[in-house]
This record gives C-alpha cells, structure tokens and sequence, in this order.
C-alpha cells in the first residue's frame, strides 16, 4: 500500500505541473485548436499537458509504460513491466475550449488491466479528487487539504439524482429510451458530463452517472476514486469499464437496477 501512497504524492506534483500548463491555456485569445481525425478537438494545451507528464513519468518511472489521449501508448524506458501510467489531458476539452470552467487533467496508474490509483484534477474548479486502493478518496484544493469522501446511501431510484453525459451516444446503441424513462423516474436528473458527474457521485452529491461510451483514459482514473468511496462503477455487463465501453456509476444499492434498466 505504501508503493501507491508515493505513486498518489507523484500524481500531485504531475498534477501541479498539468494546472500551470492548462490555466495559462485557458480562456486564451491565441488558443490552438485543431480536429483530430474522428473529429473531436485537441488544443495546444491538451498536447503540452501531455508532453510535460510524460516527460516527468520517465524521468521518475522509468520502469512503467505510459498511455496517453494525445500520443498513444509509449513503452518503459527500462523494459516491459505490468504498471502503467493513463493520462487524459484535458478530459472535456470541448468546454476548454469554449470557456467553461469544467475540464479536469486525468491521471491514472495500473497494474496490469486494473486501475489502483487516480487522481482528477479541475483547476478552474479549485478542486482535486484522488484515491487509490485501500487508502480511500479524498477531495480538496491539494493533497494537503483534503476531505475523505464518500458515497450516498440511497437506496431508492425516487430519490435519486441522475446524472448522464448526453442523449446522442445512448441513441447511437439502441438505448436512448431507457436511459430516458430511468431519468423520469428518478427525483433529479441533469447532465454534467465528462469528469464531474463521477466525481459528485463520490462526494454523495448525486447518487447515479452512466455514459454509453468511454476510451481507458477517460475511466481509468475514474474507478479507484469511485471505488474508494464506496461506490460501484462497471460496464453494462456488470464487468470493470475499458476501453471503448459504457460505465455505469452508482453508490452501489442502486446499481442492480441500474444495470437491469439499462439492458
């Protein structure tokens, strides 16, 4: 347990070097944007955060191997190992880029195919959210100011709050009606999206998030925060998320009927 509290302290500093790059960025009149190819938008910030983490990682990981959005997967300097490092720049670089305040730099570490460690950061939210196996979740403006955090307890979908991402992607998967008549029958739904919806849902400020489709670097980080809290955060099968798949986050006495709505 001690190897991930170190890991955890480098995902900080990781993180204080993502703010630095990722606020001067942020709301600037000569911000790059281009289109990758399945058309979603990198900014020159998405691509300087990611190029500043790796660069650190293999200076203070040699031995692990480094997945990022921006450039791939890059393998350990010192040989193949089971740990490796999932970054997500910016996660929601279309708010980024359009001046709202909700994006987050995503940090994850695995062994093997399971998340142990993440940590999400939101500077212009003034707020991180970390956790790592048996060491719990915690939230604060820095690591030295945290809060432990956890899940809801309730228990019964009329008074839960909802959250979702959008409607295009549950339409896309032949799933938009059900993921429609969950939110009616739950007391609040509203879409944050992207990080946050998972992040609130660890803080027991909402009780349900789900999204049809997400790639490992937009989950990773996501699951021992979520997991760490108490919660309960799986495909639709029930399985761990990964790559390319759905996740459906709950305080865990919902996710059965969550799931079974869903499928």
């Amino acid at each position: 347990m001690a190897g991930y509290a170190d890991d955890l302290a480098l995902a900080h500093l990781l993180a204080d070097t993502a703010d630095s790059i990722s606020m001067a960025r942020f709301r600037a009149n000569d911000l790059r944007v281009e289109s990758k190819p399945d058309l979603t938008p990198v900014s020159d910030a998405d691509t300087a955060v990611e190029q500043a983490l790796r660069s650190t990682l293999a200076r203070a990981r040699p031995r692990d191997s480094v997945l990022g959005e921006e450039f791939g997967r890059s393998e350990a300097a010192a040989g193949p190992g089971s740990r490796h490092w999932v970054i997500d720049p910016i996660d929601g670089t279309k708010n980024f880029v359009r001046g709202v305040p909700i994006w987050a730099t995503l940090i994850a570490l695995m062994e093997g195919d399971t998340p142990v460690a993440g940590l999400v950061s939101a500077p212009a939210l003034g707020r991180r959210w970390w956790g790592a196996t048996g060491l719990g979740a915690f939230a604060g403006k820095h690591q030295h100011a945290a809060t432990r955090i956890g899940v809801s307890r309730v228990s019964r979908l009329a008074d839960a709050s909802f959250c979702y991402s959008s409607f295009t992607g549950w339409a896309e998967i032949g799933r938009l009606e059900r993921m429609v008549e969950l939110s009616l029958q739950a007391w609040r739904s509203r879409a944050y999206g992207d990080f946050y919806g998972y992040m609130l849902l660890a803080e027991g400020a909402l009780d349900v998030m789900v999204e049809p489709e997400l790639s490992l670097w937009d989950v990773a980080a996501l699951i021992p925060i979520v997991t760490e809290a108490g919660g309960q955060i799986t495909d639709l099968r029930g399985r761990t998320p990964g790559d390319k798949t759905a996740s459906i986050a709950t305080n865990g006495i919902l996710h059965e009927t969550i799931l079974t709505a869903l499928t």
